[in-house]
């Protein structure tokens, strides 16, 4: 429990990492990709990079607590910059891969950031004419060197210049600084992804993600046994305050590695590759995994498809507290099966996978359990650094449940049924916007807008979120995202959107699934073409049957009576979806509002 105590004492982030660094020196601390093979940097080489750049950050004319934009894929560079920001006195603002120019120049705008960090050209594409527009960034830091452009108003640099230097002196100098450090100091300002419109910039301290990574610490080390070499991959983007917090900082925390995944196409390879025992997911990824897994498994034919229907009764029991000895028998036998072949997938070392960002349906959660691995909701907010609870067996794993809250975290729940926090964890405020952090923090509770209630063993239970709460023509409160979940989870139904405010009843927008429409388009001599299907009776009568299956299982209230097809799927090019891969309601409805309106005519 000594890795926990320390980080409770550290006064910084970069205390805490430089504190980690002198403990593992030459052991394997980051790693990546390159020429086909996973390659490695100690702590010890990252330690003095961080150095060497804060030093030279600082010979550019940076002071404390000055600004400095980071825009970059998730890779080794990523954390050294972060935490050479921070150790130069600055303040790090991380910024989504997926930005337009647009939102970079709201972020470049309102942050005021003196300095940015690109990784290569792609990135500057849509970077440098916000830059230009801009006009208060007056460094451009390129981490693959960037090509000669005629933009002006700003001083280039390639990050192998920054990176020269005297590494002991550069040490000396940046201990000299750290040890002034408080844990109040805003450690960063992390812009929200802008679920309900435009982002804004929270005040992260460096005592609000060191009280996240305590926490968090505590679940993985009493728990699940972590220790010293555990292996983290990172796959969402570090622009994210979860993988912010819990895939950098949590494994900084208790010393562990940390390999960055190549991308969503390459992710399945790189989990048996790089054999994690630590995953930081969104519940959209489970549930494509999920699909992928009971996909192959129906495929094998009739033994797996058995053990597979078998290990999800056993689940389901378990799930709901009537786990009986006569399942006993079966388990043994899944364990022996079925379920080392799931874990293979995996990597065959997972301790733990971490579900947050987005509700989690139960049911995604109960088949990773019955397939034999261990998955643990969690529940949080960008604002409270951004983990307020997280499921843990020592409490009991409930998955219709975000279990307990960390350690160092008050929950009280308001009148109105909103989830109230309060602790170190929570954000300063958002920056340059008073009349939004008074409203969010008062006397020293955030309010979440999320409503929900604890359960008899002190467990979170989220229903939905306040702002996105429907309530119809007669007043009913109706929680969209359980009914979407639902729907997601049909084979026919990729994504999902419901809508009824103010209405007299539910209806849905609705993604056809490409996987399923192929093969019904196959089956029923069809050419494949999303839109021409959508016009077809037939293949919209496959989806309402999707429709029709949910139906059963809602109250009269929550059951969708029309629907209407989406003209193309949501995504983060098309800005109806965040970067975690949650939908954007307001803009979404901007678009279909007509479509919307036309299922309530007649």
């Amino acid at each position: 429990m000594a890795q926990l105590a320390e980080i409770e004492t550290a006064n910084s982030l970069v205390e805490l990492f430089f504190r980690r660094a002198e403990e593992r020196a030459d052991s394997p601390f980051l790693g990546r990709k390159q020429d086909g093979k996973w390659q490695t940097e100690s702590w010890a080489e990252v330690a003095a990079k961080v150095s060497i750049l804060a030093e030279n950050l600082r010979g550019l004319g940076l002071e404390d607590g000055d600004r400095v934009m980071l825009v970059s894929e998730n890779r080794p560079e990523w954390c050294i910059a972060d935490l050479a920001i921070m150790a130069a006195g600055c303040v790090t603002v991380p910024a989504y891969t997926t930005n337009t120019t647009h939102d970079h120049e709201h972020i470049l705008d309102n942050s005021g950031a003196r300095a940015v960090i690109v990784s290569g050209d792609k990135l500057a594409k849509p970077l440098l004419p916000a830059m230009l527009q801009s006009g208060v960034a007056e460094h451009l830091i390129a981490i693959d060197g960037q090509k000669q452009s005629q933009a002006s108003g700003f001083r280039g640099h390639d990050w192998s210049d920054l990176l020269t230097g005297d590494a002991e002196a550069a040490r000396k100098a940046v201990d000299a600084r750290v040890a002034t450090m408080k844990r109040e100091d805003t450690a960063c300002i992390i812009y929200t992804s802008g679920t309900g419109g435009a982002p804004r910039g929270v005040l992260q301290h460096h005592g609000a993600i060191l009280c996240n990574v305590a926490g968090a610490a505590e679940v993985l080390i009493e728990d699940f046994g972590l220790d010293d070499g555990d292996r983290f991959l990172s796959f969402l983007p570090l622009s994210h305050a979860y993988e912010h917090s819990g895939g950098q900082f949590l494994p900084i925390g208790v010393a562990a590695e940390i390999f960055y995944s190549e991308g969503l196409e390459k992710l399945a390879s790189n989990i048996e590759e790089v054999r994690p025992t630590v995953m930081v997911v969104v519940p959209r990824l489970f549930e494509v995994l999920r699909t992928r897994i009971i996909k192959q498994i129906e495929k094998q034919g009739r033994v797996p498809n058995y053990l597979m229907a078998r290990a999800l009764e056993i689940g389901a029991r378990k799930a709901a507290g009537h786990g009986r000895m006569l399942d006993k028998p079966m388990d043994i036998i899944l364990e022996k099966s079925l379920r080392p072949k799931i874990r293979k997938k995996f990597g065959g070392r997972l301790k733990a996978m971490v579900s947050g960002g987005a509700p989690l349906n139960p049911e995604v959660g109960i088949f990773f359990d019955a397939m034999g691995l261990i998955m643990l909701q969690g529940y949080g907010q960008t604002e409270a650094g951004p983990v307020i609870s997280c499921n843990r067996p020592s409490a009991g794993i409930r998955m219709d449940t975000v279990g307990p809250p960390l350690k160092g975290v008050e929950i009280k729940i308001a009148e109105d049924g909103e989830i109230l926090c309060r602790g170190e964890l929570v954000m300063q405020g958002y920056w340059q916007n008073n009349a939004e952090t008074k409203r969010t923090l008062v006397d020293g509770w955030l309010h979440t807008g999320d409503i929900g209630h604890l359960d008899d063993k002190g467990r979170i239970v989220i229903t939905d979120r306040k702002k996105d709460m429907i309530v119809n023509d007669k007043g009913d409160n109706v929680a969209p995202q359980k009914i979407e979940g639902m729907l997601t989870l049909q084979n026919e139904i990729a994504q999902a959107m419901v809508a009824g405010d103010k209405r007299p009843y539910l209806v849905g927008l609705i993604v056809p699934d490409a996987e399923w429409a192929l093969e019904w388009a196959q089956k029923n001599g069809e050419k494949f073409d999303m839109a021409a299907l959508q016009d077809l009776p037939a293949f919209k009568s496959a989806v309402r049957a999707a429709l029709d299956r949910v139906n059963k299982n809602v109250s009269v209230v929550e059951k969708i009576r029309q629907f209407e097809f989406a003209d193309e799927p949501f995504s983060i090019e098309n800005e109806e979806m965040t970067p975690s891969l949650k939908i954007r309601r307001h803009k979404i409805r901007e678009r279909y509002q007509p479509k919307l309106d036309g299922l309530y005519r007649g």
